[in-house]
């Protein structure tokens, strides 16, 4: 197989190199997959440079998520699935055999997915909803049940609330965008550019706020002010920040309003002066959807439950940035260095054809 194996840290993504490496064998309890899109994300930057909380020993292969179709089911057939990924799209596997099998198209999360093949437990893997392309399932992983945990697991969005979502037109933005629609709360989105507001708008933001003008807290008032009627609330409900925009949201946040913070891609960790979040009566909350599977795995099950139904509606679809294609392995530098440069929206995919595997070893 070829893989971006990462045998020590490098400066950025342009000293990545693609290497020749063995296939994996059919593994006991581990699927064996191969791959047709791999996911990009922020903190495969940072782990490629040794900057990430989670650095698995060298050498290995970056990336985290995958499309892929399966090519070997785990060899132990008295292996069992966990009932937390048996019950994701509300199946539930035999006692004795396995959730897939040969040819089936599937989706996931593991160390190593920038390669041609991976292996994967069954607790990582979904099957790609039927019209989906591996491009898109490619980013479902991480974006999807982080906006949905966010704004209704921790955020207890109600509908006809109003939802203030920042950096709307990233990975995790825009999954918020269809997540906070599909529940039938009113959506604010924040983006830098116009190209990025028009995105929000494509994927179903009733109004958008250019978050580099220093007035955007009283633009959202002013929309709510001009929009909003029936309860006389002056502001959101929810706030839904992935960038380290809490202490300014507070200006325009309701009363009992809900700040959720996501992470802090802008850089900045906030310090707050608690006597505003008393004045206003409101709630600020943290997720770390990572560590449900192991603090509180149920919820995983019921937020990927809640989400096949939204996409079995239509109301979830694929976040896919389509304005540069990213094809094979040889791409991924110039992928990774478009997604650092915030020069992208949405989720950015590297397609892997068939016919990888005989490619040229070097980027």
């Amino acid at each position: 197989m070829r893989a971006v194996k990462v045998s020590q840290y490098v400066k950025g993504p342009q000293e990545l190199t693609v290497t020749t490496e063995p296939t994996p064998n059919p593994h006991p309890n581990k699927y064996l997959i191969r791959i047709h899109a791999a996911g990009t994300n922020f903190f495969d930057l940072l782990q490629i440079q040794g900057k990430y909380q989670h650095q698995p020993p060298l050498p290995w292969i970056s990336g985290a998520e995958f499309a892929g179709i399966v090519i070997a089911t785990p060899t132990d057939q008295t292996q069992t699935g966990s009932t937390v990924a048996s019950s994701f799209d509300g199946t539930i596997s035999t006692q004795t055999g396995h959730k897939f099998k040969v040819g089936d198209r599937v989706f996931g999360s593991s160390q190593g997915a920038y390669a041609t093949h991976i292996l994967a437990p069954e607790s990582s893997l979904l099957p790609i909803p039927e019209g989906w392309s591996f491009e898109d399932a490619a980013g479902l992983y991480v974006t999807m049940p982080t906006a949905y945990g966010g704004l209704i697991v921790r955020g207890q969005t109600q509908p006809g609330e109003w939802v203030l979502i920042h950096a709307g037109a990233g990975g995790v933005g825009l999954s918020a965008v269809m997540v906070a629609k599909a529940i039938g709360a009113t959506v604010i989105a924040t983006a830098g550019s116009e190209r990025k507001r028009q995105i929000c708008l494509d994927y179903g933001a009733d109004y958008v706020v250019d978050y580099r003008d220093p007035k955007w807290p009283q633009r959202v008032i002013g929309l709510c002010e001009q929009h909003r009627t029936g309860n006389g609330k002056a502001g959101v409900d929810v706030v839904y920040d992935p960038v380290g925009m809490i202490d300014p949201s507070i200006k325009c946040i309701a009363w009992n309003g809900r700040l959720v913070v996501i992470g802090f891609a802008g850089g900045n960790i906030e310090k707050l002066a608690l006597n505003r979040v008393l004045l206003k009566n409101i709630s600020i909350v943290g997720l770390h959807w990572g560590r449900y599977a192991v603090m509180e795995s149920e919820t995983v099950g019921s937020t990927w439950k809640g989400i096949f139904e939204m996409i079995n509606k239509g109301q979830i679809r694929g976040i896919t940035f389509t304005d540069k294609k990213y094809v094979g392995l040889e791409s991924l530098p110039q992928a990774l260095i478009a997604l650092g440069g915030r020069d992208t929206w949405g989720k950015v995919a590297i397609t892997i054809p068939e016919g990888e595997e005989q490619a040229r070893s070097k980027l």
